[in-house]
């Protein structure tokens, strides 16, 4: 075993004992929550370009089995006025949020893996899926007891939009192998607070498992 792993173990033990990292649990009726693949983040020469292809193939796999086991499948992505006007100070803040000016061909969805004409498409302008729309209430009056977390980018909209599940009464599972972010070591570190605070981390084949064992209502 490496240090690495010795440092990683120490710590996973140190907030266990603290009574971190309990289990929520996958809840009875999921819906999956695709957060912003689009091609800002797959492109190379984007600003916010993260390398993180296996994590949108593993994003396609979950669409695929959510969609043949009529699980709901919610799209969001991130869409401002020219200039970025009701961008406010994230606006500011990220210079590379204009790469989702209406019309910057970095924001359409990647080929290949868009949503279906009967599916909810969220559009936001902050990193939360849930703040300032209306998606907490489209969760609630489809049943949806659980949000099955997917995207990028895992430090940013993906780890909001599951804290953000959290605070409104839905159970969080983040798909750990189905997130990218633009550094390895800011997803690790992002995944491991999640799973420790906010959220259960699972691996793909774990999510695909709760996929196919869901009962449709």
């Amino acid at each position: 075993m490496s240090s690495s792993d010795d440092g990683l173990a120490a710590l996973t033990a140190d907030y266990d004992q603290a009574g971190f990292s309990q289990t929520l649990g996958p809840g009875r009726r999921p819906a999956l929550l695709v957060v912003d693949v689009c091609q800002a983040y797959t492109r190379p020469g984007s600003p916010l370009f993260a390398d993180c292809q296996p994590a949108i193939d593993a994003c396609s796999t979950l669409v695929d089995t959510a969609r043949a086991n009529d699980v709901p499948v919610v799209w969001t992505r991130v869409r401002y006025q020219p200039g970025g006007a009701d961008g406010g100070f994230f606006y500011r803040k990220v210079a590379a949020l204009a790469s989702f000016d209406e019309g910057n061909p970095l924001g359409d969805w990647v080929e290949g893996l868009d949503p279906s004409e009967n599916e909810v498409v969220v559009t936001k302008q902050y990193a939360s899926a849930f703040f300032g729309t209306s998606l907490a209430s489209t969760l609630a009056a489809d049943g949806v007891d659980s949000v099955m977390v997917c995207g990028v980018s895992t430090s940013g909209c993906v780890r909001a939009s599951a804290t953000d599940a959290l605070q409104h009464g839905f159970r969080p599972l983040v798909v750990g192998d189905a997130c990218g972010d633009r550094d390895a070591s800011v997803h690790e570190a992002n995944l491991f607070d999640l799973n420790a605070k906010y959220a259960d981390v699972v691996s793909l084949d774990d999510a695909l498992a709760l996929l196919i064992a869901t009962v449709p209502k």
